[in-house]
């Protein structure tokens, strides 16, 4: 057995139970915990903790970590998240390995889209 493992990757909402909506409803994380202050959600293996933090805390525009998803529909997957708050950093692209677009959610957080060919 490993000495070391992957516990969760952890983010600073304003409102964690619409973030734990965001994820839950946008890209199909399973709500393990969700209260006012915390709340753990997970995809496969992976594992997102959400943490309550005041407004000043809050992640600004340019400084988060990058949360990349593989998604079978990226147009669906844009609109989806767009309804619950996310916005389009730049455009969607067209790469000749699949289509690729960033999102920030509502607390700034960046998102990667993937859609492979």
């Amino acid at each position: 057995m490993a000495a070391v493992s992957f516990r969760w990757i952890l983010q600073l909402h304003k409102d964690v139970p619409k973030a734990a909506r965001f994820y839950s409803e946008g890209l199909d994380f399973s709500v393990n915990v969700c209260t006012l202050r915390w709340a753990e959600l997970q995809s496969g293996s992976v594992k997102l903790a959400l943490m309550h933090s005041p407004n000043d805390h809050i992640v600004q525009k340019g400084y988060s970590s990058m949360l990349s998803f593989t998604v079978t529909d990226i147009n669906s997957t844009v609109t989806k998240l767009m309804a619950l708050g996310a916005e389009l950093d730049g455009p969607i692209k067209y790469e000749i390995h699949g289509k690729v677009a960033a999102m920030r959610c509502m607390d700034g957080h960046v998102l990667g889209l993937y859609e492979p060919v």
